[in-house]
C-alpha cells in the first residue's frame, strides 16, 4: 500500500529541484539548492594557513558553521555540523593542503523538510565553486517510511513530522571523480554501489532501511544531473 501525498507526488518522485553556484562575492565559493520550498546557501572561505586545536596538521582541516534560519544553534544543529563535516571530509583530499582550515558556512532560507540533505548538496556545489580539491562529488537524500511500511522520497516538513522512520542518505558520485581509473572500486563493486554517510532517525526494519538505500540511489541520478548541470553553466 502506497501512501497518498497532499502534494500529490508519487513516493518516489522528488520536488523541484534548483542550484545556483557564485552566488556569494565576498567567499571563495558559495552555492545555493533548493528542493520545493527548502533552500540552503552554503558559502566555503580557504584554505586558509593553520588548523584548529586537536586537528591533524599533516591534513587540511575542514570546519562546518550551521547557521540556522532564526534563533540560536542548538543540539540539532551541532549535530548537523558534524555529519557534514564528517561528510566532507571523506570527499574531499586532504593531504593536498595540509595545515591548512576551509570553513563551510551554511545558512538555512527555508525549512520544508530534508533539510541536512540539501544542506549537504549545496556544500558540495560550492566546495567545487571554490577548486576545493576533491575524490569525487556526492548527493545525498531523505528516504521515509510510512506508518504502514511504504517508502517515501523527500519529504516536506508534515510529512517528515508523520513518518515513522527516515534516513538521511550521502551517495557517491563516481561519474564525476578524480580518483584514477581503477581506483574507484571498492571490493571489485563500484564506486557508485557505495554510501558515503548514513544516518536514521526514528523506527525501521533492516528491510525497509535496504528499500530506502534502493531508492535513494534510483532516485539520486537526478541529482547529479542538477549539479552536474550546473557545474556546466559555470564552464560556459
Amino acid at each position: 500500500m502506497e501512501t497518498d501525498r497532499k502534494d500529490g507526488r508519487t513516493p518516489n518522485q522528488l520536488r523541484m529541484l534548483s542550484c545556483s553556484r557564485n552566488i556569494l562575492h565576498r567567499a571563495h565559493g558559495s552555492a545555493s539548492w533548493s528542493q520545493g520550498e527548502t533552500k540552503v546557501l552554503a558559502a566555503v572561505y580557504g584554505p586558509n594557513a593553520g588548523t584548529k586545536k586537536n586537528e591533524d596538521p599533516e591534513k587540511a582541516c575542514i570546519e562546518v558553521i550551521w547557521k540556522p534560519k532564526t534563533g540560536q544553534i542548538g543540539k540539532a544543529e551541532k549535530e548537523c555540523e558534524m555529519i557534514m563535516k564528517k561528510t566532507i571530509q571523506s570527499i574531499c583530499l586532504l593531504t593536498i593542503n595540509p595545515n591548512t582550515t576551509t570553513s563551510v558556512v551554511v545558512q538555512v532560507v527555508n525549512d520544508d523538510g530534508a533539510l541536512l540533505p540539501c544542506a549537504i548538496n549545496a556544500a558540495c556545489a560550492a566546495l567545487v565553486d571554490a577548486g576545493i580539491p576533491m575524490k569525487h562529488l556526492a548527493v545525498a537524500i531523505c528516504c521515509c517510511v510510512a506508518e504502514e511500511g511504504s517508502v517515501l522520497l523527500d519529504p516536506t516538513k508534515l510529512e517528515e513530522q508523520q513518518m515513522r522512520g527516515f534516513a538521511y542518505i550521502v551517495f557517491p558520485n563516481s561519474a564525476l571523480s578524480a580518483l584514477p581509473k581503477g581506483s574507484s572500486l571498492v571490493d571489485g563493486e563500484p564506486l557508485e554501489h557505495g554510501i558515503i554517510t548514513s544516518v536514521t532517525h526514528g523506527v525501521m526494519s533492516v528491510d525497509e532501511y535496504l528499500r530506502c538505500v534502493g531508492r535513494g540511489r534510483a532516485a539520486c541520478a537526478k541529482l547529479s544531473d542538477v549539479l552536474r548541470r550546473s557545474l556546466q553553466k559555470s564552464e560556459s
